[in-house]
Formats: structure tokens, C-alpha cells, sequence
């Protein structure tokens, strides 16, 4: 077995068996530090050997070893150490089994969801724990210090410590609640990597697919719920356009501009099944699967002119129904557009911008723009570029508003 293979085990292997070690070791830190140790020892003995039949288990029970080694390299510090320490050699050696590994990444994503962190922190420490971000491509992802998002992240496990908060899936009665959360942590994710907030780059794969990755995993650890099986239908049928959204040299191409050939047919028709699967469920559409039903018949329009606008219209007011925002007012005004004009969908968005219900969001402009240059109000359409491209921090936004700044002319 060659260092690459080992890393291919515990790239996919390492998030459950840090999971696991966390519990056994009922610390954070440790836990890493001790997978590491796991690791280095895998490198060293597997490739003089044929490699373990379950490569979890043998990482957790080694991990398990060397943190108990750890600890009594620091047994001076005695008290809580010492206890530790009976806990851990106390805990089953061979906790390693599927089942026992399912259930630990569940109280992990669970762990790092707690709304007892603001939402910035759950995010990051999803990225660093479950998904195995380094540290410093968490930090970019946030487009901060490596040495910031440290500290951030120390913070956090401190506060796990010290707070006591309980490294557990939440019992029944606050399930519900808590996997909202979970949920709209995992699309926080996605949507940072398909359409980021400031910087060069249009996209950030890597979030991207850590998001999908995640979702899977959830769907996998708690299956037929429905809001999960939209949520990866929803990403899936986003992502599976990514290869037509942007140019070569990184400029965005709209929607309507996009070559459909370039998008992933396979991970579409993947996203439709589960999309029906969700749908199809009895009670009340979860938001998630409506948005991915809009999602869905985007993917299968043979071209924008022919998309179903009056269904995603409608859709988009059956989503205003069960999960009302001022940014779902927003997108079904644009579907509207493509129905009764850009006229009418002018009017509502007005109707919105005064109730106030979307001050500081950034692509409201942009959105007014492109209303007013379809009605053929230039000057007014160029205020609203202007005011567009002051409001991004992203470098690809503000390139496609100075072309269609270019396009309109005047003063």
C-alpha cells in the first residue's frame, strides 16, 4: 500500500474516527492530536503490511492509545487529567463498528451546530471538524488570518469545555429545531462556494462539494427525512451548473447565456430523483424541496426562453406560504417578470424596498437594474448599476455591471 492510498483512507475515513475519539476522549483537541498520532502511525506500519480490514476501527482504537499515552506524558497535571484518563481507558477499545460510528458523527455535526454559537462559528467549526478543513482553508473560506481563525476556533472548543455543552443528538422534543440548524449551517456552506460574497473568484468549489459531502452523510446517518433529501437535491441541481457559470477568465455568465451542454446531467438526473422522492412525501412540501422542484425545472428547460416560468412563479408563492423572507419576494418578483413583465415585478419590489424588508441586501439593486433596462429606462437602470456595484465586494459582479454600465451609455 503506497502513501497515496493511505491518505485516500483517511481522507474518507477521518471525520468518523475523529468523531468516535472526541467521544472516547471527551476532548477537542486531544482527539486531533491524537487521530495525528493514528495517522503517523498507519504511514509508518501499513505499507510493510497488508492494511487493516475495518481502517476506522484500527484508527480509533490507536487514536484511543495514544491519547491515553498523551495523557500520561501530562499526568503531572493530575486532578481532571487523572480522571480523564480512567475515562478513557475505561471507554470500549473496540468502538469502531459502523453503527457506533454513525452515531458519533451525528453527536459531532450536532456538537458543532449548537445554537449556543453564533452562526459564523457553527460553520467554521463544521468546516474544521466534520468536513476536515485545514484550519487555513477555513480561514479563507472566511477571508481571515490563519492565526484569527485559530483563535476563533479555540474559543469554540473551550466553550464546548467549559459550557458543558452536551456532545449528543438532541433528544425528540428539540430535534426538529436543532436540524434546521444543522441544515441551514450545510447550505450556508454551499452557498458560500457557489456564489461567494467578495473576492476574485466567482466560485469556491471545495465548500461547494464539503457541503454536498456533508449532506450526504446526513442523509446516510438519518434517512427518509425529507427536508435533508431536499436540501441535497437543491445543491446537487445548483452545483450541476457550475461549469457553464463562468468563463475561462472567471467573468459570469447568466443563466440565460449558459451553454446547457456543459452542465452535469448525471448529478441533475440524481437531483430530480430525489427531488420526486421529497415531494412526494405526505404533509406540507419542506421549503428546502421546493426550492429544489424550482431548481428542477431550470435543469430540465432545453433553454431559458422555454423555461416553465409560470410553474417556478408559482412555486416561488408556495414558498412565500410555508418559509415567508424578503429574498424569496425578491426571486418571485423576477419570476414574475418572465410572466407578467418586468413592469409588474418593478412594482413589487418597490412595494418590498419601502417596507424596508431588504435594506442592506446587495443584489436588490442589481435585481431593479435589470428590470429598468428591460423597460428601456436607461438612466434609471444605470443609478441602479452604479448603486449595484457599490454594494458588492465581489470582484466578478462588479465586472458584469461595468459591461452592462458599457452597454447602456450615457453620462
Amino acid at each position: 500500500m503506497t502513501p497515496t492510498d493511505i491518505e485516500t483512507i483517511f481522507r474518507n475515513e477521518a471525520a468518523r474516527a475523529l468523531a468516535t475519539l472526541i467521544r472516547l476522549v471527551g476532548d477537542f483537541d486531544l482527539a486531533e492530536d491524537a487521530l495525528q498520532d493514528a495517522f503517523a502511525a498507519a504511514l509508518e506500519r501499513w505499507p510493510a503490511a497488508d492494511p487493516p480490514s475495518n481502517p476506522r476501527a484500527w484508527l480509533v482504537n490507536v487514536g484511543r492509545n495514544k491519547a491515553i499515552d498523551r495523557v500520561r506524558r501530562l499526568i503531572a497535571f493530575r486532578g481532571k487529567r487523572q480522571e480523564l484518563l480512567q475515562d478513557i481507558e475505561l471507554a470500549a477499545p473496540g468502538a469502531g463498528d459502523d453503527a457506533t460510528l454513525d452515531d458519533d458523527m451525528l453527536r459531532l455535526i450536532f456538537t458543532c451546530c449548537h445554537p449556543a454559537f453564533a452562526m459564523e462559528v457553527q460553520v467554521a467549526l463544521t468546516l474544521r471538524t466534520v468536513c476536515g478543513l485545514t484550519t487555513l482553508q477555513v480561514a479563507r473560506a472566511f477571508l481571515t488570518s490563519e492565526d484569527a481563525m485559530a483563535q476563533r476556533l479555540v474559543r469554540a472548543k473551550q466553550k464546548i469545555r467549559l459550557a458543558g455543552i452536551p456532545y449528543e443528538v438532541p433528544d425528540r422534543g428539540a430535534l426538529e429545531a436543532r436540524l434546521r440548524g444543522v441544515l441551514a449551517v450545510i447550505y450556508l456552506v454551499f452557498t458560500e462556494g457557489y456564489a461567494a460574497t467578495s473576492g476574485e473568484d466567482l466560485m469556491r468549489p471545495d465548500l461547494s462539494r464539503e457541503a454536498i459531502r456533508l449532506c450526504r452523510l446526513l442523509d446516510a446517518l438519518m434517512p427518509r427525512r425529507n427536508e435533508i433529501k431536499g436540501l441535497l437535491a437543491l445543491m446537487l441541481l445548483h452545483d450541476s451548473r457550475r461549469a457553464g457559470r463562468a468563463t475561462a477568465g472567471g467573468d459570469i455568465v447568466l443563466l440565460e447565456e449558459q451553454d446547457r451542454a456543459l452542465w452535469d446531467r448525471p448529478q441533475i438526473a440524481e437531483g430530480l430523483a430525489l427531488v420526486e422522492e421529497a415531494l412526494r412525501a405526505p404533509g406540507r412540501p419542506e421549503s428546502y424541496a421546493v426550492q429544489a422542484a424550482i431548481a428542477a425545472l431550470h435543469a430540465q428547460a432545453p433553454n431559458y426562453k422555454d423555461t416553465d416560468w409560470p410553474q417556478i412563479a408559482g412555486l416561488y408563492a408556495v414558498l412565500l406560504r410555508i418559509s415567508p423572507s424578503p429574498v424569496i419576494e425578491l426571486n418571485h418578483a423576477a419570476a414574475i417578470s418572465m410572466v407578467d413583465g418586468p413592469g409588474r415585478a418593478l412594482d413589487l419590489i418597490d412595494a418590498l424596498q419601502a417596507r424596508g424588508g431588504l435594506n442592506g441586501y446587495e443584489l436588490l439593486p442589481a435585481v431593479r437594474a435589470d428590470l429598468l433596462r428591460r423597460l428601456g429606462r436607461r438612466q434609471d437602470a444605470r443609478d441602479a448599476y452604479l448603486a449595484a456595484t457599490a454594494a458588492t465586494q465581489l470582484e466578478p459582479l462588479r465586472r458584469l455591471y461595468a459591461r452592462r454600465l458599457a452597454e447602456l451609455g450615457g453620462r
